[in-house]
């Protein structure tokens, strides 16, 4: 059981980390207005943040799995939902890297040099439509996360598998996140500021996972 938690909680801040430095290295990308011209002068580190965020849609997906028989004892249904929405949170942010991937193709050098005139107004629209896919998805993958991960809290909560006040961050954190996500789909993008109570939980819960782990009294009175 503690190695199980010990790799859960490395998971988590690899997911973590590895967002953060991908999405650092993507975005600023993402949102130059000469997208074409940028993206391909910035190859590799666009291959780069890919391949970070690729290893944070896998990475969640190992949380899930190690978590899932742990949590079925306390709350089944709420567990299975918390599995099947890390699943589908992981399919979307890799849909989501399909964009990055349009893109690439559409600055290979042979391309770029035979375009112009209208030519370069088409691929300017693909790749502008192939971020905005990325970013819905994105936050659609957030959309589902959040709701999933309130169903994780809620259990953490009432099992007292960990303090009750790191549960109760997480509740809070994910509700913050719900709305985000809501609301960028909407078109209202507040920004990163509701992101910041959940980032204290997916800091907070792994490193407690490392060090101390889940309350093994907690769970002999469950059974």
């Amino acid at each position: 059981m503690r190695k199980m938690e010990r790799v859960v909680g490395v998971l988590f801040l690899l997911s973590t980390g590895a967002f953060l430095v991908g999405s650092g290295i993507l975005d600023p990308i993402l949102h130059r207005t000469d997208l074409l011209v940028s993206v391909d002068s910035d190859r590799m580190s666009m291959f780069a943040g890919w391949f970070l965020e690729l290893i944070n849609a896998i990475a969640v997906v190992g949380i899930a799995m190690l978590l899932q028989p742990t949590l079925k004892k306390y709350h089944e249904a709420f567990a299975f939902g918390y599995f099947a929405s890390r699943v589908m949170e992981s399919a979307l942010l890799m849909l989501s890297l399909i964009g990055p991937l349009i893109l690439l193709a559409l600055n290979k050098p042979s391309t770029s040099a035979g375009v112009s005139g209208s030519g370069d107004s088409y691929l300017q629209m693909l790749g502008n439509l192939a971020v905005e896919a990325h970013y819905l998805l994105f936050d659609m993958a957030m959309l589902v996360l959040s709701l999933g991960s309130l169903l994780f809290c809620y259990i953490l909560y009432r099992s007292r598998l960990v303090p009750q006040w790191l549960s109760i961050i997480g509740l809070i954190g994910y509700t913050c996140l719900l709305a985000s996500s809501s609301l960028s789909i909407a078109g209202l993008d507040l920004g990163t500021v509701l992101y910041i109570p959940g980032a204290i939980f997916e800091i907070v819960l792994p490193v407690w996972l490392i060090v101390k782990g889940f309350n093994p009294h907690t769970q002999v009175s469950a059974k």
